[in-house]
């Protein structure tokens, strides 16, 4: 694949301890290194695993950026395309994490950022209300959540609030909030949408006018922004994070026109798929793993032509009926470009050197084609190009 002996592998690294953090790799020799720097107008003579590692956005335990660490390997030796952060959250057993006040995710985050060549995404889900990582309990200022905004449905309320969130993250060294949900409000029994407020309304021309003002807000700051959760979460009865969620009942086809509309206006920099199965899409998998929905829906049907993210990957409604192997496999083949691997409620420390070397093997045998890693990592090229440069 890549020959080298072992001692070079080391030597190359410079990591006395990668025999500990590295073990899928050593085999296989995956990392290589190029005497010159790697910069993203030269992403195209970059060797594979290079590319491949811009296709993660990855979670991680800690407060500071550890040297040697396995997220400091995965951001200096690897260059992993971004990270997203996460506060404790106790009811869903998730500890030690990366943000408990002002001061210290400044320093992580410009800690991270430093450490990388290529410039890293540093992603966070700070939608307002309820789902806000960089609380006002740790010092952040607070923040209302989507369905407050679209109930009062004053345009530039939202267009303020937005603009608020924005400023935090930009004051804070974030480049990407995995906000705003576009979902409908349309089921309000809903347990991880209408439950948390988390839609503007369910009506889906509020909802793209309340999104174009959250859009425009973050751009104001330079920003990025993610659309979810395609193709629409808000109809459904149960929660994804927890496990097998089936809308075929209950989806409609208007859950598509915010993202129709968004994207016809030029203010789509992300999507993020759902984990939510339909059966009158696609009979055999949820839509993070489709085809079908990603290539045929997304890509083709609504033209959409950047950047598509998975939610996280170890999420109940996945990890409970496919391997890890076979959901980045097919989430890839479907078309998905960026993949969120929280690594949080069960922590793996080589989760970046094992899902390169996945990805390598299965380019080598055939099963996802190199133009498939190609097309990926330009897109996300593209867009660091556009919007963190300069």
């Amino acid at each position: 694949m890549f020959p080298c002996t072992r001692r070079t592998f080391l030597t190359n690294s410079a990591l006395s301890g990668a025999s500990l953090l590295l073990p899928g790799l050593l085999g296989g020799c995956a990392f290589t290194r190029q005497a010159t720097p790697y910069t993203m107008s030269t992403w195209q003579s970059w060797p594979l695993e290079r590319k491949i590692a811009q296709m993660l956005l990855l979670g991680f335990p800690g407060e500071t950026l550890e040297p040697d660490s396995p997220i400091d390997q995965a951001i200096r030796t690897y260059g992993v395309g971004g990270v997203v952060l996460f506060d404790n959250n106790v009811d869903l057993g998730v500890t030690n994490r990366n943000i408990s006040g002002p001061a210290q995710t400044k320093q992580l985050t410009t800690a991270m950022q430093q450490a990388s060549e290529v410039p890293l995404l540093i992603a966070v889900d700070q939608e307002g209300g309820i789902v806000a990582r960089m609380k006002d309990r740790y010092g952040f200022p607070p923040s209302v959540s989507a369905q407050y905004l679209g109930e009062q449905n004053q345009l530039e309320l939202t267009r303020a609030s937005a603009y608020g969130i924005a400023a935090t993250l930009a004051e804070y060294g974030f480049n990407l909030n995995l906000a705003p949900v576009v979902d409908l409000n349309s089921n309000p029994d809903n347990p991880v949408i209408a439950f948390k407020q988390r839609s503007f309304s369910p009506d889906p021309a509020l909802v793209t006018a309340h999104a174009t003002e959250y859009i425009k807000s973050h751009r104001n700051r330079r920003i990025l922004t993610c659309l979810k959760h395609f193709p629409g979460h808000g109809s459904s009865r149960d929660d994804s994070h927890m496990g097998l969620t089936d809308v075929t009942r209950y989806w409609s086809e208007d859950e598509l026109l915010p993202y129709r509309n968004l994207i016809n206006q030029g203010l789509c920099d992300m999507v993020m798929t759902a984990h939510t199965f339909n059966t009158a899409i696609d009979p055999d998998f949820p839509a993070t793993l489709s085809k079908t929905t990603i290539d045929g829906i997304l890509r083709k049907r609504l033209a959409f032509d950047g950047v598509v993210v998975s939610d996280d990957l170890y999420m109940g409604a996945i990890v409970q009926h496919y391997s890890y192997e076979t959901a980045v496999e097919k989430a890839i083949n479907a078309g998905v470009d960026l993949l969120v691997v929280a690594n949080d409620k069960a922590y793996r420390p080589d989760i970046m050197p094992h899902t390169v070397q996945l990805l390598l093997d299965l380019v080598q045998q055939g099963r996802i084609p190199k133009a498939r890693i190609d097309q990926a990592c330009g897109r996300i090229m593209a867009l660091k190009k556009r919007n963190l440069v300069g």
